[in-house]
């Protein structure tokens, strides 16, 4: 059931906020100079595919869940719609051409693009072997073997398995030869000479340390050099030495945020089911930031923003109160850590995510901000490039955008008021059942 404000809410969230800014606000260049490197995750489910079709309904890209979404509480950006580039489809090498000259405009350096390879199946692969067909396409890029389970939680875990990771004898060798066309092509992502692969969970593999050395060995002996693994931060795996790696990569809300106070019960809800989960986004920068190991190498991860009610409608987990400025606090204070890095190669940022609609963590422009955030990303560069050291500006949150989720007194009644509705009406259809 949905409240008084519910259609204001979402009649807001798809028109343009006071935030807004336009396609003017991006330089028509890229920046002549780039103090870190800002490589964005990149997901490919953004085109049609046998597997998909069979699972989820003909026709199915992420872009069925996205439509769906509804805002939940007060300050619940959902749904999250796009702008410029509209809802693109990734088997058409043009908008790859689009994206590249957005990200290029914007200061990110390449994407990093996530892999799905099972047991010498792959899925999701046209947006890869479309830029590799392309050489024009001028989009650095590594890639990230999202080596985890599908199911139907989206989370990889073991319930509803739809494509199944098994790791048979040889598989190692097997993921090799896939990717070493990839690892040849200029364009891909190298620390001093050395191809960049992240490895999303190496420890669901039956030996990772064996595995990666074994990888060192294939593509040294294929011509390549010896790869530079990354770790991705998430699912509790933190030390890339544990795994023979060379570094890990933030990955928020991984690693910091799943564990913050839940404010549901605090916040004013415009439907009273809902029964997922609403965090701070200050206090996930907080936490992450707070991440600064000195035992091993750690390229810092940001995220413009998430919340992935649009893949788990009424259940869906977000991260409140972000906007353009806070998230540019976050990335400014992020790229400055990396700068520490002796190695200029070294220093770089990851940016969760370029294109992740259904988890709402994307830079690409949408009806509500336009091209903000990207224009926030390429402010927050040229002023490291210039040197200057920006006015310290509340993370917390710049009060510029509307109808954010604030608890209240009021609000706590309400929500409390509407649990004891609920659990009365748990109980009167238990004891209706049992008529």
């Amino acid at each position: 059931m949905m409240s008084a404000g519910f259609f204001e809410q979402h009649r807001y969230n798809v028109s343009k906020g006071p935030l807004h800014e336009g396609a003017d606000a991006l330089p028509g260049a890229p920046p002549a100079k780039l103090p870190v490197r800002l490589i964005a995750y990149y997901l490919p489910q953004f085109h049609a595919i046998p597997e998909n079709d069979r699972w989820w309904g003909k026709g199915f890209t992420e872009w069925s869940n996205v439509t769906k979404a509804i805002p939940r509480y007060l300050g619940h950006r959902q749904p999250n719609l796009p702008a410029d580039l509209g809802f693109y489809d990734l088997s058409q090498a043009d908008v790859l051409r689009r994206q590249a000259e957005l990200a290029k405009r914007a200061g990110i350096y390449g994407f990093c693009i996530h892999d799905y390879w099972f047991s010498g199946v792959k899925v999701l692969e046209t947006p890869l072997k479309l830029l590799l067909e392309n050489p024009d396409i001028d989009l650095p890029f590594c890639l990230d073997w999202a080596n985890e389970n599908w199911s139907r939680r989206w989370d990889g875990s073991e319930d509803d398995i739809l494509l199944e990771q098994k790791f048979h004898p040889g598989d190692d060798a097997g993921y090799a030869r896939s990717i070493l066309s990839a690892l040849r092509d200029p364009r891909y992502i190298r620390i001093d000479g050395r191809p960049l692969i992240m490895i999303y969970r190496p420890s669901l593999l039956p030996n990772a340390a064996e595995w990666v050395k074994s990888w060192r060995g294939f593509f040294t002996a294929n011509g390549v050099a010896s790869p530079y693994f990354v770790l991705a931060q998430s699912f509790g795996e933190m030390d890339p030495c544990v795994f023979g790696m060379d570094a890990a990569a933030g990955f928020p809300p991984h690693h910091g945020g799943w564990d913050l106070p839940n404010d549901r019960d605090d916040i004013r809800l415009l439907d009273i089911e809902f029964a997922g989960e609403a965090h701070s986004y200050a206090a996930l920068v907080s936490r992450i930031l707070a991440n600064n190991p000195n035992e091993y190498r750690l390229f810092p991860g940001v995220c413009p923003r998430w919340d992935n009610e649009a893949r788990k409608p009424g259940h869906g987990v977000s991260f409140y109160g972000s906007t353009p400025r806070s998230y540019g606090e976050w990335l400014y204070a992020a790229a400055r850590r990396a700068m520490a890095a002796t190695a200029a190669d070294e220093r770089i940022v990851f940016i969760n995510a370029w294109n992740e609609w259904a988890e709402g963590a994307y830079l690409e422009p949408d009806r509500h901000y336009g091209f903000a955030f990207l224009a926030e990303t390429r402010r927050v560069l040229d002023t490291l490039a210039a040197g200057d050291v920006p006015t310290r500006r509340n993370i917390v949150a710049d009060g510029g955008d509307l109808m954010q989720a604030r608890p209240s007194r009021h609000a706590r009644f309400i929500n409390r008021l509407a649990k004891l509705q609920r659990k009365i009406h748990r109980r009167l259809a238990r004891a209706r059942s049992k008529e």
